[in-house]
């Protein structure tokens, strides 16, 4: 009998590797090698110190460690740490940007609140 959260695994994109084309999953997926295309991982993204991307990024919560050239869009949290070079727009409803990051683009904050909350 399959296990329902056999979906919500982890997929590694490994350093020296490059893929082109679209990726989704309904886990989570860490990109330490080199993609051209988009990804989208309903989970958890990140993108390793040696991870480059270049097109569109989604997911829930995206840590990003390497490079990304396009967009980004997290549906929680967006982190950029140290070594992060982004070229492109951000949307998400919570943003870190380390020192040492570089970032060249717009950034939209969206509304992730309880129902109820206005302020």
């Amino acid at each position: 009998m399959a296990d329902n959260n056999a979906v919500k695994n982890l997929n590694l994109i490994g350093a020296g590797t490059v893929v082109e084309g679209k990726i989704r999953t309904q886990g989570s997926i860490r990109v330490d090698g080199k993609l051209s295309g988009e990804v989208h991982a309903a989970e958890n993204l990140a993108i390793g110190v040696t991870g480059e991307i270049e097109g569109a990024v989604n997911g829930r919560n995206v840590t990003i460690g390497g490079k990304v050239k396009g967009n980004i869009t997290s549906a929680d949290k967006l982190v950029l740490e140290s070594k992060a070079v982004v070229r492109g727009d951000v949307k998400a409803s919570k943003l870190v940007i380390d020192e040492g990051a570089v970032f060249d683009g717009k950034v939209t904050m969206t509304e992730n609140r309880p129902a109820g909350q206005n302020y």
